[in-house]
């Protein structure tokens, strides 16, 4: 197997692949780390090798933290390996060059959670635990409910009791133990740290975290195999926690390493709400850490006021040449308007955000137009319809051609 251990962001310190998350030395985040040394470096047998393996994340079981290689087909959602689309009307639209939507809606339960769940339960079953559970947003809870149900394993499930409704429909559905929480993300998230340490429990985004953060990944070998085995030039990425933004970018190093690509790291842009923008905020401060707010927005799956990852997302921004942006809840509607109006993409409001972000940022010129720039949508409208409502007219008529041409403004035949 490629895993290795887990290894300290901080401080390096080496930890048995177990399920640990902080440093004991020093109260860093704990990562995986790999040993790529068995991998044939045969570029093109290593390419075949995975374009021959399954449609979903588990083509790329050689960089992921499984000790036992992929499940088997039997209880599993088959996450990843979503489209990849040329949006050439968008482009138009912002005067850019080339601009591909990764629609990571297109997964089991509507989101790019599915990626992260899929690993760190498969994970969870290889240390034997029988209970996974999470502190969530929204979309991790739709996850984690329907992989639980999937498996046949009890999930517990938390959420800030003012979810939005369609999230908590999707995720009760499924059997799980739904929690609702007074309080904020931030709130359910140290009361889970709590039960973690009292229950013998996998709670994927925290005794599992660094395993879970892994199938984030997944989206950056996508990305590249469905660009012809590619770099794009730049990413525009939500951020909520900063893992997602963060892994992404090492998908694409860990395959430029291994010279499966190569190339120039591309810009990362991350995207916040500006009732919960601490990265973007310390970005635009020059701080290295993100000072903690408390969230106020309608893009509440990326509503974490104290994001753990927050300064490693400003680094890797930084040092791509990227940035961190964030856009008002007007913005986020207008971006979830925009994409589906010129790509037939219907995004949650987390979408919306980078989508508006992507404006900005050809609004400002930020990017050159000979850029290819790939937009990563994380999670399908139908989970946040409030953020859109009254944004359109509906015509009401009478049944006759007459009512038509009269109420429906262009509609007469010429």
């Amino acid at each position: 197997m490629a895993v290795s251990h887990l290894q300290c962001k901080e401080c390096k310190a080496q930890y048995p692949l177990e399920a640990l998350y902080v440093c004991e030395q020093c109260f860093g985040p704990l990562e995986v780390a790999y040993d790529h040394s068995g991998i044939s470096l045969d570029v093109g047998e290593l390419r075949r090798r995975i374009q021959g393996g399954p449609q979903n994340i588990w083509r790329y079981a050689d960089f992921l933290p499984l000790a036992g290689g992929p499940p088997g087909p039997s209880g599993r959602l088959p996450a990843g390996c979503t489209p990849l689309i040329r949006a050439d009307r968008l482009a138009e639209r912002l005067g850019l060059r080339e601009v591909w939507v990764k629609n990571d809606a297109a997964n089991p339960t509507h989101s790019f959670k599915d990626r992260v769940v899929s690993v760190a339960v498969t994970r969870a079953r290889e240390l034997g635990f029988e209970t996974i559970a999470c502190a969530s947003t929204g979309n991790l809870a739709n996850s984690v409910a329907a992989h639980g149900a999937a498996l046949g394993m009890d999930s517990y499930v938390f959420i800030p009791a003012n979810l939005e409704e369609q999230k908590i429909l999707a995720t009760g559905i499924y059997g799980t133990k739904l929690v609702g929480v007074d309080g904020s993300y931030d709130d359910v998230n140290r009361l889970c740290t709590e039960l973690c340490a009292e229950r013998d429990w996998a709670f994927v985004n925290i005794n599992l975290r660094p395993y879970y953060a892994e199938g984030s990944k997944t989206l950056a070998f996508e990305i590249a195999e469905q660009l012809g085995w590619e770099l794009p030039d730049r990413c525009v990425v939500p951020v909520a926690s900063g893992s997602l933004f963060t892994k992404i970018a090492r998908g694409f190093e860990e395959w430029t390493e291994l010279g499966l690509i190569e190339g120039k790291a591309p810009r990362m842009n991350g995207a916040q709400a500006e009732g919960c923008s601490p990265v973007a905020s310390a970005y635009a401060d020059g701080h290295d850490v993100c000072r903690p707010v408390k969230p106020d927005t309608i893009a509440k799956s990326l509503a974490i006021g104290n994001p753990a990852d927050g300064p490693y997302a400003l680094d890797l921004a930084r040092r791509t040449g990227g940035g961190v942006d964030a856009v008002s809840d007007d913005e986020i509607r207008a971006g979830i308007k925009l994409l589906a109006e010129t790509t037939g993409v219907f995004t949650e409001t987390a979408g919306g955000v980078t989508t508006a972000v992507l404006a900005k940022l050809a609004a400002r010129g930020d990017i050159d137009p000979d850029e290819r720039v790939v937009l990563v949508i994380t999670g399908d409208g139908l989970k946040t319809l409030d953020a859109v409502r009254d944004s359109f007219e509906t015509y009401k008529i009478g049944a006759s051609v007459e009512s038509f041409e009269n109420t429906v403004p262009e509609a007469v035949a010429v």
